[in-house]
């Protein structure tokens, strides 16, 4: 997995240069080293002449050598690379004979969204991996105000659902598959842990140096039971010491700061901080039916303010360690200390009256221990270990015995009581994992790979109001392990792997029966357990230098998530006769690159993906509909196709527009045992949506204001055509529920003075659309935000 992730890193500055050679006469050789502001090599970097239509490519250690000859006095050099600026250097043939240049490129502020490396590379090792990945250059965002799911959203085959605004609840679908469907790491380790302080959507893209995208098969290294995709966050990490903050101040009174230090000793000691925070009243203005309390007269289409949705949170992660010893290359010990504050304004639907008081608070509390080393015992072995367990609490608080319209106006009830339920419960979810992953490359084209995954939970409860509810004290307990073995075949233009995977996971709970006494609950405690084996092929294969085809096929299951089993206590209710949900997944795609001598560069990608799902689950509305609720659908399938261009002139301008569709259909036949057809068979599944896509360009003036200083204009725009709340066949055209089409529209200019200082303007949803991604659920409007980025060091 180390291996993987270390080639990837490579992939994002790849570009290659393939120029025909001409007659030589006088012969010399120009050669070099072509480094960041870091030290650290770049590789890939394009050395052109553009005069004589010649050129090469830095190899893995950032070194290049040009034969030249001496037909002219003078050569301009040019070095390029993506993500930093351009860089000339003038070579007279009378002096500059066998010369060796030492090259330091400058980062650009060019606002690349994405880089896509899920195959061209000069880097032989790298460009011959099987797995379909997409590799989002997070740095390239540190400018702006994005979190994680933003910055994910502009990623293709990629919707992110958000209920609401900053610390809102986010669901994310990476090509048809959701919510827990899909699976989450950071830095290889799984975030199954750790709580609601912790979301994709309260973490700022400040933290994270690049963000890998798997669609398809997952390698085994990243050991989980993902059903079709996963996520992992490379966060930042400094071969020197570092020290970089922001801040930034927007609309609804949103505040958002970062701060990113790491030391390192000449002896391997280390030190590592990241603490950020993000604030927001949430308090934008929303269309919505308004009640008066007195008279229970209703008003359609009222503008409101949302007066119960402020959110906060405030995470410290920190390691001390040694880097670089003979003995590991990486041995850091952790701890991640966090908060967090909701208030609840919404039910799972925005037509139901609002809540005024409910709340949810939580923290977490998680340390933990990271190991790394390559060569571990013998050579050619990578071991990667890493533990962490999160005590932390979360709290609901729900006392106050009301009822409130959109208005904020509310009528006040004697006696206990609560807006849902009465309550104070706090508890504990005890969440721990534990991973460890090997890589042996034991021939020159063979490697074996072993993971294992362990994952427990315990949530253990108590409730101030309720001290004597013997539910709090049932047991909800889940285990769950995953292994896989996997092998691997390089040569030099195919890459095959072929892996299995072993998943087991065990709950234990309790339910309750009426007992002979009336009024009174007897509690029976249950076990079940689910055993079950997967395994997958993934190859691909280089046509020719410009042209990749990659093909794969897994069978994975996905084991049901606590909070599925036993509810999440506010808006998702539990259901632990939920049973786990399998898949054949099929994928199937090419990519294309063009490169062109005047620095232009053009890529296309097409990737088409079928999937046969039994036990599915989604969520649907419980009884009242007032909450959520996980439920098994018996058999759906999935075809869909996802496309995506992207072109680049030189450091300067950049566009890119992907688009993905898919048909996510209902393959139920019969449901219940019934023999006559379900009357939603093959439907479209409802509250799913089917086709979406983005597109994003930007354009950067280099020595504004001063030599080094540049000006960079970026705009975005996301598209989601309209969907239905609940299934198409039923009901009437007139009278279904559905989101409408959303088209949102962003814009930022970023002034970058020494690369050193960064200021920041945003505007998102500059046209003030009503944007929805769940059924009534509005999202903000037109929102202003400045921040200001400092480096230090």
């Amino acid at each position: 997995m180390h291996t993987i992730f270390s080639r990837a890193l490579f992939l994002l500055c790849a570009v290659v240069c393939s120029l025909s050679s001409f007659s030589q006469q006088n012969q010399f050789t120009v050669d070099g080293h072509v480094r960041d502001a870091n030290g650290n090599p770049i590789i890939g970097a394009s050395v052109i002449i553009e005069s004589i239509n010649k050129g090469v490519s830095t190899d893995e250690n950032g070194y290049f050598s040009l034969p030249l000859n001496g037909n002219a006095q003078a050569y301009s050099l040019n070095v390029i690379s993506l993500g930093f600026k351009q860089k000339s250097i003038l070579i007279d043939s009378n002096t500059t004979l066998n010369q060796s240049f030492d090259i330091v490129l400058e980062e650009s502020s060019v606002d690349l969204s994405e880089v896509v490396v899920s195959g061209k590379s000069i880097v032989n090792q790298v460009k011959e991996k099987a797995f379909n990945v997409n590799v989002i250059d997070a740095k390239k965002l540190h400018n702006t105000t994005l979190d994680i799911g933003g910055a994910l959203n502009r990623t293709s085959g990629i919707r992110v659902r958000e209920s609401g605004g900053v610390g809102s609840d986010m669901k994310l679908s990476l090509n048809g598959f959701t919510g827990n469907q899909v699976r989450f790491f950071i830095d290889g380790i799984p975030m199954d842990n750790f709580g609601s302080s912790f979301q994709l959507n309260n973490i700022p893209i400040g933290l994270a140096e690049r963000i890998e995208v798997y669609k398809g098969v997952v390698p085994i290294g990243l050991g989980g039971d993902a059903l079709g995709g996963a996520i992992n966050i490379i966060t930042n990490t400094f071969k020197k010491s570092h020290l970089d903050a922001s801040y930034s101040f927007g609309s609804f009174n949103t505040h958002r700061s970062m701060v990113n230090a790491i030391y390192v000793s000449k002896s391997g000691f280390t030190a590592q901080l990241n603490a950020y925070q993000n604030y927001s009243d949430n308090d934008y203005k929303i269309e919505v039916e308004t009640a008066d309390l007195q008279t229970g007269e209703y008003y359609p289409n009222e503008i409101v303010r949302r007066f119960h949705d402020r959110y906060h949170n405030e995470t410290v992660i920190a390691n001390i360690g040694v880097v670089n010893k003979t003995y590991a290359d990486q041995l850091l010990f952790g701890i991640t200390l966090g908060s967090n504050f909701k208030e609840i304004q919404t039910r799972a639907r925005a037509d139901s009256p609002p809540y005024g008081g409910l709340h949810r608070k939580g923290s977490i509390i998680m340390p933990s221990l990271k190991y790394i080393k390559n060569d571990f015992i013998v050579k050619g072995l990578n071991a990667r270990i890493n533990a962490n367990i999160n005590l932390g609490r979360e709290q609901n608080i729900d006392t106050l015995h009301r009822r409130y319209n959109w208005l904020g106006e509310f009528i006040e009830y004697e006696g206990p009581g609560g807006e849902r339920s009465y309550s104070l419960y706090k508890f504990k979810n005890n969440l721990g994992i534990a991973t460890a992953s090997f890589d042996y490359k034991f021939a020159d084209k063979h490697a074996l790979a072993l993971s294992n995954t362990l994952n427990t939970f315990n949530r253990k409860g108590e409730d101030q109001l309720r001290p004597d509810n013997q539910d709090y004290e049932q047991p909800r307990k889940t285990m769950k392990n995953i292994i896989g073995l996997g092998y691997g075949y390089e040569a030099d233009n195919w890459n095959v792997n072929v892996f299995t995977k072993h998943y087991f996971q065990q709950n234990k709970f309790s339910l309750a029966l009426d007992s002979e006494t009336p009024g009174e609950l007897m509690y029976h405690k249950r076990t079940n357990t689910f055993n079950f084996l997967g395994y997958g092929l993934a190859l691909t294969h280089f046509i020719n230098d410009d042209l990749q085809i990659k093909a794969s096929f897994e069978k994975s299951y996905r084991m049901p998530e606590n909070e599925e089993l036993y509810g999440d206590l506010i808006n998702l209710e539990g259901n632990i006769d939920l049973k786990p949900e399998k898949s054949y997944n099929y994928n199937l795609g090419a990519s294309y690159w063009w490169r062109f001598k005047n620095r232009q560069h053009l890529y296309f990608n097409i990737n088409g993906f079928y999937r046969d799902a039994s036990d599915f689950i989604r969520p649907v509305l419980n009884r009242n509909q007032v909450m959520q609720v996980m439920d098994n659908l018996g058999s759906v399938t999935n075809v869909g196709v996802e496309s995506e261009i992207k072109y680049q002139f030189g450091n300067r301008f950049s566009a890119g527009v992907n688009l993905t569709y898919q048909s996510l259909r209902n393959n139920t036949k019969y449901e219940g045992g019934q023999t006559t057809e379900s009357a939603v068979y093959r439907d479209r599944i409802p509250n799913m949506p089917y086709l979406y896509g983005n597109a994003d360009m930007s354009y950067t003036f280099h020595d504004v204001g001063g030599v080094n200083n540049s000006l960079t204009i970026g705009y975005n725009m996301l598209y989601v055509h309209a969907f239905y709340l609940y299934w198409p066949s039923r009901g009437s055209a007139e009278g279904k529920y559905g989101v409408p089409e959303q088209i949102a529209q962003d814009l930022n200019l970023t002034y970058t003075w020494k690369n050193d200082l960064q200021f920041t303007l945003e505007c998102r949803n500059i046209f003030n659309k009503n944007l929805y991604d769940n059924f009534s659920i509005q999202k903000p409007g037109r929102s202003f935000t400045g921040k200001i980025k400092y480096t230090f060091l």
